[in-house]
């Protein structure tokens, strides 16, 4: 490849000449000349850095990932080809104009990793790095976004624009609000949105897509509040599916039969809700009907001193922050036991998916992007692109096995562990939820098994624990983080037995997250193996209809062994809800997409602002 001929061309010059040829690009950039023409000269700069840094150079297929990037489309690269090192060559093309380049990942972690990285590859060549985390005022992160390359979550850069908006508009932060009472930190910190490079372009791309990003003041809770959620929660015990209500799993809400609203009516209240709006009634018995029956504590959420923290389905982590909205946080404490918190009012939001709309360049990288393809096309016209791995795949998939019980699946994984573990193998066990990991624990623990589990409780031992996974005899048990952001290096002594083995107790809604999961073995060419092994109480097939999942079930109990297991094709039937299921979510997506641009065009039309609900 010419550019690599570039680099090694540039290997006796001195850090300054490199200096000088990073500023006249800068000077070219400056005069208008696009990135595209850039490349040439740009990303040989880049390499030769990468090699006095890292002591090796990226390989071919790193480039042709940047060239992708530069180029504003998504590149689709395996689990360990060095997606971190890819990134730095179209971040450092795009920097050269001055406009800002916002490189973007999944967790603080990541931010932090790379920005350092990136700091000792491209401060040399005159770059300036910055990064924004929850911990920066104002000021700071004003200085942080006037860097050339900026690191951050996209939450936290969606906050900063919906806080910059509301600083921007005529009524300024609510009282009380953040900078209310600051003048000198009203000035916005962004300085626009020119390009963004999003790591994990799938997850904060298509999985987030319908998560809103929003600001929200307290409404202080009243008596009649608490006494609401507390009779709520005692009531929604009384009443019947199927009678009283009815749930959808795929809008995951309830709903109640008008029955159950007359029914409703009849039992007795305390004097202090005689008073209530019968419709404010109806509206919170359905959000305690949520709460108790479509969200699981160690699943769903987690209680952290004495609170209800939300867990992301599709990384296993805590959202710091995050609360549901119209009462159903309140439902969950009142589900929980815990004190009813004060309900909050949204002065201003953006989904994840108008907010990357909104960047004149985008690029993502990622591991599993080739399924969503049309979808990443009509929604960001971002195509997608396939980077071929530096060495061929070598991972070897297992037939998926399927029981008819959660029990008889999790006997069978400790099982199967055991017999890998005599062979000298490391395995790595994705779990769905934090109670599922720690249950797991536990049986594996009665047959003599230490396994380190990685879940939301146990972020601080993260690093450690990813770094002795591949190690032989080591059993991991990890919710769906393990499958984001982090290398697992596997002993030459595991390698020579066959590599690190994958088990995956359940499928999860979107094929992407298997795959991501599947992708922590056989990296850069090494052996491995992975495997399903799936119940019928798995969540997914709560999805169908009930009648529908007790017939699977009475058929199933006919043609199972003694093992509880049934026979192979019984994986088609995962398959098909799957596909359902991202049909489903991606019309969803659709949807909101089309109604975001109407409202976009309403409050054009008004002269108000979409972003923000204080000046409705």
């Amino acid at each position: 490849m010419a550019i690599l001929v570039s680099a090694r061309e540039l290997e006796s010059a001195t850090a300054d000449e490199l200096r000088q040829q990073s500023n006249d690009l800068r000077w070219r950039a400056w005069r208008g000349t696009e990135p595209a023409e850039l490349v040439d000269a740009a990303i040989p700069l880049v390499c030769e850095a990468i090699r006095r840094h890292m002591g090796f150079s990226p390989h071919v297929e790193q480039v042709m990932g940047g060239l992708t990037l530069v180029q504003e489309c998504v590149a689709q690269m395996q689990t360990g080809e060095g997606k971190t090192l890819t990134a730095l060559l179209p971040a450092f093309v795009h920097s050269l104009a001055g406009q800002g380049v916002h490189v973007l990942t999944v967790n603080d972690y990541l931010a932090e990793r790379d920005a350092e990285l990136a700091q000792a590859v491209l401060g040399p060549l005159g770059v300036s790095i910055g990064r924004v985390h929850p911990e920066l005022d104002a000021a700071n992160r004003r200085s942080a976004y006037a860097c050339d390359i900026t690191y951050g979550t996209a939450k936290e850069v969606g906050f900063d624009f919906l806080r910059d908006r509301l600083r921007e508009s005529p009524q300024g932060f609510p009282e009380g609000g953040e900078d209310s009472d600051n003048p000198s930190a009203q000035k916005p910190v962004q300085r626009g949105r020119y390009f963004a490079l999003v790591d994990e372009a799938d997850s904060l791309l298509i999985d987030e897509a319908r998560t809103p990003l929003l600001i929200a003041t307290r409404d202080p809770s009243s008596a009649t509040d608490r006494a609401l959620v507390r009779w709520c929660t005692r009531t929604v015990e009384l009443l019947n599916f199927g009678i009283d209500f009815t749930l959808d799993p795929g809008h995951r809400s309830a709903r109640l039969t008008d029955a159950g609203c007359l029914n409703l009516l009849r039992l007795p209240r305390p004097s202090m809700l005689e008073g209530i709006d019968v419709e404010r009634l109806y509206h919170q018995i359905e959000q305690s009907l949520t709460a108790r029956h479509q969200f699981s504590l160690d699943r769903h959420y987690v209680i952290a001193e004495g609170k209800v923290a939300i867990v992301d389905e599709s990384t296993g982590r805590v959202l710091d922050g995050r609360r549901w909205q119209q009462g159903l946080h309140q439902a969950i404490e009142g589900k929980e036991g815990l004190e009813t918190s004060d309900a909050t009012r949204t002065t201003a939001k953006i989904t994840v998916q108008t907010l990357f709309r909104s960047y004149r360049r985008l690029s993502g990288l990622t591991g599993t992007a080739r399924s969503a393809a049309g979808e990443f096309q009509s929604a960001f016209r971002l195509p997608v692109v396939t980077i071929p791995t530096h060495r061929p795949c070598l991972r070897k998939t297992w037939p998926t096995r399927v029981f008819v019980t959660l029990e008889a699946k999790r006997i069978a994984v400790a099982h199967e562990v055991q017999r890998l573990l005599t062979q000298g193998r490391a395995v790595l066990v994705g779990t769905p939820s934090v109670a599922a990991s720690e249950r797991l624990a536990d049986t594996l623990s009665q047959l003599g098994i230490h396994a380190d589990v990685l879940n939301c409780r146990a972020l601080r031992r993260e690093a450690e624990i990813v770094a002795q996974a591949g190690r032989p005899g080591r059993v991991t048990i990890a919710t769906n983080m393990a499958g984001r952001g982090t290398d697992i290096r596997v002993d030459p002594e595991v390698l020579a037995r066959g590599g690190l083995h994958v088990i995956g107790t359940e499928r999860h809604s979107s094929r992407r997250i298997d795959d991501q999961l599947v992708g922590r073995t056989s990296r850069q060419g090494e052996p491995g193996t992975c495997q399903f092994l799936l119940s019928l109480e798995d969540e997914l097939l709560s999805h169908l209809p009930r009648e529908r999942l007790e017939h699977w079930t009475r058929a199933a109990r006919r043609v199972t062994n003694r093992d509880g297991e049934l026979p192979k094709r019984w994986h088609r039937l995962f398959d098909r809800v799957q596909r359902r299921l991202e049909r489903d979510h991606a019309r969803q997506r659709a949807e909101l997409l089309v109604y975001e641009r109407r409202q976009r065009d309403l409050c054009r039309e008004t002269g108000l602002d979409p972003c923000l609900d204080l000046l409705e």
